[in-house]
């Protein structure tokens, strides 16, 4: 499987909103205005394509210094377990540089995964949940 990666930041909301519904990753796809504004204030998107379908993603928020923040990594189902997810995280770090810290909050289904992909497990991180 021949798959390209690139920065993207012209995304069409109706592609990238049937990957999120491929993928299993629970965001709220029904509100439309919002997934646009998702994509839209992400500053770093790397996408994985397979002859132009979109077959994973990787939305960031990222100063290119000191921390990307990997809003979500997401891979079409029929793709994951074949190494697009662990590339897409590669592709980000070698865009950011060794000098910048990666972050991510997992979903509970994922926690097994980042272990494998070399991240390690934080004890300081806090959050206000969101109201809506």
């Amino acid at each position: 499987m021949i798959l390209t990666f690139a920065i993207e930041t012209q995304l069409d909301l109706d592609e990238v909103i049937g990957l999120y519904q491929s993928s299993g990753i629970a965001r709220p796809v029904e509100q439309r205005e919002r997934m646009q504004r998702m994509l839209q204030h992400a500053n770093l998107t790397v996408t994985a394509r397979r002859d132009g379908q979109l077959l994973g993603l990787a939305r960031c928020l990222t100063d290119y210094s000191w921390v990307v923040y990997i809003a979500d990594l997401l891979v079409a189902k029929a793709y994951q377990q074949q190494g697009v997810g662990r590339q897409l995280l590669a592709e980000v770090q070698h865009i950011t540089g060794p000098e910048v810290q990666q972050l991510l909050l997992s979903a509970p289904s994922a926690m097994a995964y980042y272990p494998k992909v070399g991240f390690q497990p934080l004890s300081n991180a806090f959050a206000i949940g969101r109201k809506e």
